[in-house]
């Protein structure tokens, strides 16, 4: 069993590899906005989980996330290959690529974050504008020698 920082050195230049060959090397065009975010390996170093994202091809337009994902299952023999030529380990670990759910997740949380903001607004607003339904100060009662209890 390998220790778990190799595992994260070699994660880390299995990335950069990937990275750098969906970049320059793989000519498909549906990987043309992929961005690898994040590499994991097992222990004993036989696979590694490589975790994508996809922008959109302008900031209007919704990322392909089912051509993307074609695209790296098809070239993922040649990535094999580049990462077994780039690391120099005994064993290529076999590569699967999951989509990232951060982005997602963190645009979730902006927008949960927004309606809150806005919310408290309201809430703000109306107590400003509010009136004591009783009193002004109910439990405040002068004696006669004018002193508060």
């Amino acid at each position: 069993m390998a220790d778990p920082a190799r595992a994260q050195r070699l994660a880390k230049r299995i990335s950069s590899i990937v990275a750098s060959a969906i970049a320059h090397d793989i000519k498909d065009p549906r990987l043309a906005h992929v961005t690898i975010t994040d590499a994991r390996v097992t222990n004993d170093l036989h696979e590694a989980t490589l975790y994508y994202t996809v922008m959109g091809e302008s900031i209007d337009s919704p990322p392909d996330y089912a051509e993307a994902a074609a695209g790296l299952a098809k070239a993922t023999g040649v990535l094999r290959s580049k990462v077994g030529a780039g690391t120099g380990v005994r064993f290529t670990p076999t590569l699967t690529f999951v989509r990232d759910s951060v982005p997602d997740a963190a645009r979730h949380m902006e927008e949960l974050v927004a309606r809150a903001r806005a919310n408290d607004l309201a809430v703000a607003q109306q107590a400003a504008a509010a009136q004591p339904a009783g009193e002004a100060g109910p439990y405040r009662h002068d004696d006669e020698d004018g002193r508060t209890e």
